[in-house]
């Protein structure tokens, strides 16, 4: 997909891989509309990219107040003077460490509304749109922990995975169109997605499920990450996987998914008792 001049709409802009994303699109020409819970979040994303900012456009909204990403579109024609071309569904959120039997019903809700319907939303509220663009994209984040399950994170993997599988079905369904589907799939990745869900382990010490990683596999840095999801968006591809770590477990999952599964959640009571 050509980015130069396509205007893409960044759920999670405020911050992390979001924030990332849209620096490097703007930097390559694009116009971006960035949604974010954080206006100031927003408003540093606009700070951060310069003379860029011009092109940058600040929605500061919920991504699971229904309404507001119905409006949306609107808000975003209106403040560029055109239709967009790509919603690129990033923002998301983990939840504290521990097994399902120990999580409220109320935790779990959270998780899914926040990942699973704030990206259906904005999928919704977008692609009768993007069907009448010349060439348009829908980029939905999942995780590695949608891959294989990491024990702690059972909600938050849960989540990832429904979305999986919605935007396979998206890709199935938009084959032959003029939109663009990709899925991406993030391992460790150097953001503060920790703090901002605020969240900690059973012991009081704050971790994530790319944190479980971290001890065997170095994050990657954000700006690594930006460029391969720039990158994917610019060649079209579908499954993106971000790290190494993403890619051992997109193998793994093909190749001995039970042992697999087995050894992950001793990792995972090596490193945190749970």
């Amino acid at each position: 997909m050509q980015i130069t001049g396509k205007l893409f709409v960044i759920t999670g802009a405020g911050n992390g891989m979001g924030r990332e994303t849209a620096l490097q699109l703007l930097a390559k020409g694009a116009r971006v509309a960035g949604v974010d819970l954080s206006e100031e979040g927003l408003a540093q994303t606009k700070v951060l990219s310069g003379s860029n900012g011009e092109r940058f456009s600040i929605h500061a909204m919920s991504i699971t107040d229904r309404s507001a990403i119905e409006a949306l579109p609107a808000q975003v024609e209106e403040a560029h003077g055109a239709p967009a071309d790509g919603i690129i569904n990033i923002a998301g959120i983990i939840h504290r460490f521990a097994k399902v039997v120990d999580l409220s019903i109320e935790e779990i809700e959270k998780v899914m509304t926040v990942n699973y319907w704030g990206t259906v939303y904005p999928v919704k509220a977008f692609l009768p749109g993007l069907l009448e663009r010349p060439e348009a994209l829908i980029m939905n984040f999942a995780s590695m922990g949608a891959l294989l399950p990491v024990p702690g994170q059972g909600a938050y993997g849960s989540s990832k995975g429904a979305i999986r599988l919605f935007t396979d079905t998206l890709y199935a369904e938009l084959d032959g169109t003029n939109v663009q589907v990709s899925l991406v799939f993030p391992g460790a990745i150097a953001t503060n997605i920790t703090g901002n869900s605020g969240v900690s382990t059973p012991g009081g010490k704050t971790a994530s499920a790319e944190d479980v990683k971290k001890s065997a596999m170095k994050p990657m840095d954000v700006k690594d990450a930006g460029a391969i999801i720039v990158g994917a968006i610019e060649s079209g591809k579908y499954r993106v996987m971000v790290g190494k770590d993403a890619k051992t477990f997109d193998v793994l999952s093909r190749v001995s998914p039970t042992k697999s599964i087995r050894q992950i959640a001793k990792k995972v009571a090596e490193a945190i008792g749970i």
